[in-house]
């Protein structure tokens, strides 16, 4: 029965909030004062705040309550189209800063060997790179690249910031995709490590291949982690 008032509480607040019936800054009612309303136990209340405050919602002051944090930017990012993280940040002006956080081997997974068309005795390695947007995480890229297409990729690895870059160093210059997936999960210990996130944080995870136009061959398998409370999408087709 507490559940339900907990969630009653947190739904009334929720509604106050995304209806701006209350400003950033504002301060919340009392512990006492939501549990009088609500006929419940301060414990109640406490535990309301407190996912409201995981959430990104609202932020505590130590002998004065809790306050409505101010609304971040969200930042607009086409999923479609052929152009780069890194090309689309950019053409919007944001600061964007990119971290190669790894190169590494991976064990054998039949799903990735397969997208690639990899051997499965064969060597695919994992780049990893965290973006970062006026200096606040808000992606983790992941991309799979098969050592046999890239015979350099493990001493290359390292270094790479942007993929697109690395291949038009290459000699490829126009890329597509066969199969893009998206799906949402709540972020591992390490990804709310890596983005700076609470494990009530929602990501927007996004899989996909990437082709050269002119040969056909794959390239990689990517993917890309995104907070959702950072973005808001655009679906149109270009």
């Amino acid at each position: 029965m507490s559940e339900n008032k907990e969630a009653r509480i947190i739904d009334e607040l929720m509604h106050q909030i995304v209806s701006n019936r209350l400003e950033p800054g504002t301060r919340l009612p009392s512990e006492n004062k939501l549990a009088n309303k609500y006929s419940v136990p301060r414990m109640t209340v406490r535990s309301a705040f407190a996912k409201l405050e995981q959430r990104g919602y609202i932020y505590s002051k130590q002998g004065k309550g809790r306050f409505l944090k101010e609304k971040s930017r969200q930042i607009e990012l086409h999923l479609t189209g052929k152009n780069s993280f890194t090309e689309k940040m950019k053409n919007l002006g944001h600061d964007l800063k990119t971290r190669n956080i790894y190169c590494e081997q991976i064990d054998y997974d039949a799903k990735i060997y397969h997208i690639l068309q990899a051997e499965k005795d064969g060597n695919v390695h994992k780049i990893g790179r965290v973006r970062y947007i006026n200096g606040e995480p808000i992606a983790l890229h992941i991309s799979f690249v098969s050592e046999e297409m890239f015979p350099m990729i493990k001493k290359d690895g390292h270094a790479i910031e942007s993929m697109f870059s690395y291949y038009h160093k290459l000699g490829y210059t126009e890329f597509t995709s066969s199969k893009s997936m998206l799906s949402v999960a709540h972020p591992t210990l390490d990804e709310q490590s890596l983005l700076a996130c609470n494990s009530l944080v929602p990501l927007l995870i996004v899989e996909t291949d990437c082709i050269d136009v002119t040969s056909k061959r794959i390239l990689e398998y990517t993917k890309i982690i995104y907070r959702s409370d950072k973005f808001k999408y655009d679906i149109t087709i270009d």
